[in-house]
This record gives C-alpha cells, sequence and structure tokens, in this order.
C-alpha cells in the first residue's frame, strides 16, 4: 500500500482493515456496539467487506438484498452469494423484491417507461427508496453502504467539474436524518481505497461477484475513476488527499453551501416517504404516472 508505506501479510491485513475502518466509524461516531445497523448488500466485494468487518468487529449488521431482477443471472448469482455470506456467519439478512412488491423487475419497468437508456438512474432511484424505507420502518439507528473511496472521490470529481452545489453539499461519509421518515446514511469505508478492500475480501475468503452489472459498461463514474487512478500512480494518496480534503473544508466551514443547495423535505401524498418535489415523490410518480421523465 504505497500511500501508507506500508506492506502487510496475509495474517496482519484483515486486523488492520478492521481498525482503519473502526477507527472511521468512531471518528466520526456513526454507530455503536448496541446499535442496529442495516448493510446494503449487492453480492459485490465491497458491501459484503463491509459486513464483513462490521461483524467481526462485533457490530449488530443484518444484510439488506434488493433483488433487482436483471438478467443475465447477475442479480440470481448476487443473491446467491449474499444468502451464502450469511449463512456462513450466522447472520441476519433480508431479501426485498422489487418484482414482488412493486409488480416489474428493474429492466423490466426502464422499458415500460421507455428508460432503457437510464437504468443505471432509475435503479438508483429504486434501491434508495427501499433502502431508506426498510431502515425507517425496521428502527435502525443507521444505513450503511459499502462506498470506498474511489466512488467518493470519482463521484467528487464529477460534482466539482461540473459545479453540482446540491450533490456537493450533500456529499459526507455521514448523512444525518433530516426527517421523521428519512435514515441516518454512513459510509464506513470511505477512506478504504478500493483496491484495499477487493484484497480483503480475497484474504478473507469472501465469496463475491466480480462481474459488473450489465448496465455499467461505459458508466460516466468508471472515466472518473481512471483519470483518479492516473493520478494515484504519479502521486501515491492523491485521491485519499483530494477526498479528506473536501471533507475537512466542509467540516470547519472554510466551503459552505447556501440553503438552497438544500430544499426542504415534505411527506409525499402517496407513501408519506420524505421528497423535495411537490406533491408525489419521484419513486411513486415513476410507478403511478408512468410517463414522468420521459
Amino acid at each position: 500500500m504505497r500511500r501508507h508505506k506500508l506492506a502487510l501479510c496475509a495474517d496482519c491485513y484483515p486486523p488492520w482493515f478492521q481498525g482503519q475502518v473502526d477507527k472511521t466509524i468512531r471518528r466520526l461516531q456513526m454507530f455503536g456496539k448496541d446499535d442496529r445497523i442495516l448493510v446494503a448488500v449487492s453480492g459485490g466485494k465491497d458491501s459484503l467487506t463491509l459486513w464483513d468487518v462490521l461483524l467481526e468487529l462485533g457490530y449488530q449488521a443484518e444484510g439488506l438484498y434488493i433483488q433487482l431482477g436483471i438478467g443475465g443471472d447477475y442479480s440470481a448469482e448476487s443473491q446467491r452469494r449474499v444468502a451464502a455470506f450469511a449463512e456462513a456467519r450466522g447472520a441476519v439478512h433480508h431479501t426485498v423484491s422489487v418484482r414482488d412488491a412493486y409488480g416489474l423487475s428493474v429492466p423490466e419497468l426502464a422499458q415500460q417507461r421507455r428508460r432503457g437508456h437510464k437504468v443505471c438512474s432509475l435503479c438508483g432511484l429504486v434501491k434508495r427508496y427501499i433502502m431508506n424505507r426498510f431502515a425507517c420502518e425496521g428502527g435502525y439507528a443507521a444505513l450503511a453502504t459499502g462506498h470506498n473511496l474511489d466512488d467518493e472521490a470519482a463521484v467528487l470529481m464529477q460534482n466539482a467539474l461540473h459545479w453540482e452545489a446540491g450533490y456537493l453539499a450533500r456529499q459526507s461519509p455521514v448523512l444525518p436524518s433530516t426527517h421523521p421518515n428519512l435514515a441516518r446514511k454512513v459510509k464506513p469505508l470511505c477512506f478504504i481505497y478500493e483496491r484495499e478492500s477487493a484484497a480483503y475480501a480475497l484474504v478473507r475468503g469472501v465469496d463475491y461477484i466480480y462481474d459488473e452489472c450489465p448496465y455499467a459498461v461505459g458508466a460516466t463514474t468508471l472515466f472518473y475513476k481512471e483519470l483518479l487512478n492516473r493520478l494515484e500512480r504519479t502521486s501515491p494518496g492523491a485521491k485519499a488527499q483530494f477526498y479528506r480534503q473536501f471533507i475537512r473544508a466542509k467540516d470547519s466551514g472554510a466551503i459552505q453551501f447556501s440553503e438552497a443547495a438544500r430544499p426542504p423535505l415534505h411527506d409525499c401524498d402517496a407513501c408519506g416517504q420524505p421528497t423535495s418535489a411537490p406533491g408525489m415523490c419521484a419513486f411513486c410518480r415513476l410507478w403511478h404516472l408512468g410517463e414522468e421523465g420521459r
């Protein structure tokens, strides 16, 4: 690990990695040992790594898998790995099928709404809604996601280059609840490189799905990740410094965003979940109005 000027063997690496994650959790006061945590798991390396670390550290972490119905056996294989992980560790996990709950899988929904070219954005909307609702109704102290530093730095670069003030204002390792039906969201792997997360999964024997989602091909964030990787090869630690300095600047008040970047929330007219949109939330408009967003 060039940025740490550190090399570790297979025996020493997992405790070191777990310690790094635990330090982030404690320093940012994400949650405690008495809190019930819901981990959003996809079957990929980062979410299963996060779940493994939390269980090893003694946190009360339950998994939530959302069955999106993505073909080519992608969703089926992902679900199998999540179930196998939970069984091997005696962990509690929950599954929500989008098709069973709402009548259509995500690809079917995209096709019906004539938004097939925007499956990723639609998928993100569906997952955020289900994760938030499940976490709130289940009484969990926080919803934890497996976003790593590469993810966060790529999103930061994209939003900074386009000066997306609203997204920049909301980007943080900890997003507090600002509404009774809005879950507190945390990212315990936010200072962990993707390569470090993959190494942990391999050393620990975490069986994750290696294939990327078929709809992720050509995703914009992959382009920004590659740019940052080029920078990292020349200057080890550049990605971490880029992201950490942004978070520090926000926390210290050196960078501030107006209230206009944080629109007020109200209850959705249809489901009661929080939304900044007038009337119904984007999720309910998607299902009830059909042609919304064309």
